[in-house]
């Protein structure tokens, strides 16, 4: 059986190298084109990364876990309002 704490931070790289590599070609668009809603789009996209992989580990040895989640979900709801503020402007 594989060990679960592996299984996790395989899961975790793998989810922040398709979110990078999503956010790595938004910002490719972005310098092409000079388009403000894509750069909005790349500070969302990064806001969701960040928020859902870096900020959940890097808040972990908070002893309060619902703080912890509330600075996670900050972080993933202002990257939706990003994305949504990023939509209505194009």
């Amino acid at each position: 059986m594989v060990d679960l704490s592996i299984t996790h931070y395989v899961l975790l790289v793998a989810h922040l190298i398709v979110g990078f590599i999503l956010v790595l070609f938004a910002a490719k668009a972005f310098k092409k084109t000079k388009y403000l809603p894509m750069l909005l789009l790349v500070i969302g996209f990064t806001l969701l990364v960040v928020g859902e992989t870096v900020i959940e580990e890097a808040f972990s040895f908070l002893n309060d876990e619902n703080l912890q989640k509330i600075i996670e979900e900050s972080f993933e709801i202002a990257g939706f309002i990003t994305l949504i503020w990023a939509v209505k402007k194009s």
